[in-house]
């Protein structure tokens, strides 16, 4: 997530509230919410609701820090001055390792998205296509795609309010009287799974908010940084209604256990009526706006290498630059990137259910250390202290709701061994530089 704002221009507070909106609806949204759907059926609903009240929090807990303490770099910062210089290091490369997964649930996202035309092209082909090109432009450079961030941010809001309205169409009648669901044909049953669906579906509802972290930093970018709660807190209201009532319409028209994971659940919804070229244009958009994610992340992930080596948290070769291009950095990126489409060619079936639930607990750990450094740092009232809190219970819950699902469960353990590596790293930085 590189949202960024326009240079030299400070924003207003509902200025950030729109480019928030658009930056964050991603592929979490448009393709990981199938995973929530299919396991929760209209429970999933609770599960936003519940993801967007922690995701609030944590936002705000940022946002403050950010208002009060304006400080370069990024939640490393707050971890370094709540807890030490082991914080900021592991804190780092947690967020690296989410982005580089996330970017890899993105790539795959795109090669299924492909699939809607191409049903029998293997997903690590297009996979790798996509990662060519998106690698062919970071090394020419990204300037383009930045200018372009709010046009794409506007193509998948625009891509959300053409399936509401299409799908409030078709729930009334209005496209094919004869498909026009009833009150009995459409399953308004709650927990079809048992309240486990409902546990396993948060974390793909947390992965849908995936990147209003980066927001809470942008706090110093307003004319006034005191407005970056109230921006916040409009961005995602947007978000949760804008999510509620697609998903609302989706599970109106088709039934949960119909939700395949490997397609848009929109998709699905929209294909099952007569309407030319509509599902051929939303997946249109889809792809665009998508890659254009996707290439954000591959810039985030390059130069994020780049700030780590330059601060000492990385090898030092990573900050060398050639022609403005940091190339081990590159390289090393593209080396990951290399690794998303092998794994994507050997496990074809899982792959995004694999990847995205890594991702997305790989966040929320990053999510925590927000949480913890804003209760060092700044934290005072008891409602603070209770906001803190309820996140945590929420975070914690859709982290332990990993291991209640087989598909689910490979994620965690992977999450797990990323963290195993950064603690052994951050060991041994610690004992180098205290010999």
């Amino acid at each position: 997530m590189t949202c960024k704002p326009p240079k030299d221009n400070k924003l207003s507070w509902w200025q950030m509230s729109f480019i928030g909106v658009g930056c964050i609806i991603g592929t979490g949204y448009f393709l990981g919410s199938s995973i929530a759907i299919q396991k929760a059926g209209f429970a999933v609903l609770i599960a936003y609701l519940a993801a967007a009240t922690g995701t609030w929090f944590v936002y705000e807990a940022l946002a403050n820090l950010t208002a009060h303490h304006p400080e370069k770099g990024s939640f490393r910062t707050y971890a370094k001055q709540a807890f030490g210089n082991w914080a900021g290091f592991s804190n780092g490369w947690i967020y690296w390792s989410s982005e580089m997964l996330i970017m890899g649930s993105q790539l795959t996202a795109l090669a299924i998205f492909v699939q809607f035309w191409f049903p029998k092209l293997p997903i690590w082909i297009s996979a790798a296509f996509f990662a060519a090109l998106g690698l062919l432009i970071i090394l020419i450079g990204v300037k383009l795609v930045e200018r372009m961030e709010n046009l794409f941010g506007m193509m998948k809001v625009a891509a959300i309010i053409m399936f509401i309205l299409i799908a409030g169409a078709a729930l009334f009648g209005w496209i094919d009287p004869t498909k026009a669901p009833s009150s009995t044909s459409s399953s308004l049953m709650f927990f079809p799974n048992g309240g486990i669906g409902l546990w396993v579906a948060l974390l793909y509802a947390f992965y849908a908010f995936g990147g209003v972290e980066v927001m809470g930093l942008m706090a110093q970018e307003l004319k006034d940084p005191k407005d970056a709660p109230k921006s916040g807190k409009i961005m995602l209201v947007i978000l949760t209604v804008l999510y509620l009532l697609s998903f609302f319409l989706v599970l109106k028209l088709v039934k949960a256990t119909k939700i395949d994971p490997n397609e848009s659940p929109f998709l699905t919804a929209l294909t099952q009526y007569d309407i030319p070229w509509i599902p051929h244009v939303f997946n249109s958009i889809l792809i665009i706006a998508g890659f254009s994610t996707m290439v954000a992340s591959l810039y985030a992930v390059t130069t994020m290498l780049v700030t780590l080596a330059d601060e000492g948290d990385a090898p030092h070769v990573f900050a060398q630059k050639s022609r403005k291009v940091p190339l081990p950095a590159f390289i090393m990126t593209s080396s990951v990137v290399v690794l998303s489409i092998g794994i994507a060619l050997l496990l074809p079936e899982k792959i995004f259910e694999y990847t995205t639930t890594a991702a997305g607990l790989m966040l929320l750990y990053n999510w925590i250390f927000i949480l913890l450094s804003y209760r060092k740092l700044m934290a005072s009232s008891s409602l603070d202290h209770m906001k803190i809190i309820t996140a945590f219970i929420l975070i914690l819950f859709a982290i332990s709701g990993t291991l209640f699902d087989k598909v689910s469960r490979p994620g965690f353990f992977v999450s797990i061994g990323l963290i195993t590596l950064i603690a052994c790293a951050t060991y041994i930085k610690l004992k180098r530089k205290s010999a």
